[in-house]
């Protein structure tokens, strides 16, 4: 079973046990994540794709550690001119491990909270207020000028 997840804006393919590096969160080390936008899951074959995202659908990863990336060089150069700038960058990451990935994860509880929330709702008389529809605007009058006869 595999599933692709948005995590900090980016797009993985994770599968339970996984180890995947992603750019920084905030979270602390040996905390436990769950991410809601999942995008698409397949189960032994059988494919569900969301749109944009499977509702109900939870995948949940522990935060191992926070470190950086290796270094990058960024060099630019324009001959003949004597321009030359060098930069480094180092890009912080957290290291997460995928422990489960659930289909359908407990939205009954929202339902439940919800049906509950309706009937009190229809108790409470609804104040209906009419809104004043503006008044029609008159034409204004055609002006004719009269011709002088010579």
């Amino acid at each position: 079973m595999y599933a692709i997840v948005e995590i900090a804006g980016q797009q993985f393919k994770v599968e339970k046990d996984q180890q995947i590096f992603v750019h920084r969160l905030v979270a602390e080390e040996g905390s436990k994540i769950d991410f809601d936008k999942v995008l698409l899951l397949d189960d032994a074959g059988t494919v569900n794709v969301g749109a944009p995202v499977i509702t109900g659908a939870k995948v949940t990863a522990k935060v191992l550690e926070h470190l950086k990336g290796d270094k990058v060089i960024v060099f630019k150069k324009k001959r003949r001119k004597g321009y030359k700038v060098k930069n480094g960058h180092r890009q912080y990451l957290t290291k997460l491990e995928i422990l489960t990935i659930d289909a359908k994860a407990p939205a009954a509880k929202k339902a439940a909270l919800k049906k509950e929330a309706k009937p009190a709702a229809e108790k409470a008389p609804v104040k209906k207020t009419v809104a004043k529809k503006p008044a029609a605007k008159k034409a204004p009058a055609k002006k004719t000028t009269a011709k002088k006869a010579e």
